[in-house]
């Protein structure tokens, strides 16, 4: 009896189901879309993008900004020029141990030429620098 009532139901059913075409049509222009909808699925994504571009957040210096960057690079190039010739003399660098403030320096020669290790004492990084021979 259950049989028959579903048997009849699902007859019922099929009978009065309409069947029609199914078209897809994209949205996204660059698969066929619609070219209008460009401007909206590209103002979708840029809303719901979370990152952000770290180089754009740099804002453009001024000339006066410039020129005060540049004149602060070259008094601190004076400065370590000078610096360095009262340490090393015209000589150049020589081999031996050197503090320039929390900075420990140290030269000696290596088999890839003058090798210079730099110890940062506050910090304890370390940078080594190797000069070629000539």
């Amino acid at each position: 009896m259950k049989l028959l009532i579903s048997f009849t139901i699902f007859l019922l059913a099929v009978q009065s189901a309409n069947a029609q075409g199914l078209i897809y049509k994209p949205k996204n222009p660059a698969f066929g879309g619609d070219t209008f909808n460009y401007q909206w699925l590209a103002s979708s994504a840029e809303s719901q993008n979370k990152f952000t571009d770290k180089t754009i957040s740099q804002v453009e210096q001024t000339e006066l900004e410039r020129f005060t960057s540049s004149l602060n690079s070259l008094l601190l190039s004076q400065i370590s020029s000078s610096l360095f010739r009262q340490q090393f003399g015209s000589d150049g660098i020589k081999i031996g141990s050197y503090t320039f403030g929390s900075l420990s320096v140290e030269v000696y020669p290596s088999s890839g030429g003058l090798t210079v290790d730099i110890l940062d004492t506050k910090t304890g990084e370390t940078t080594q620098v190797i000069i070629p021979n000539r």
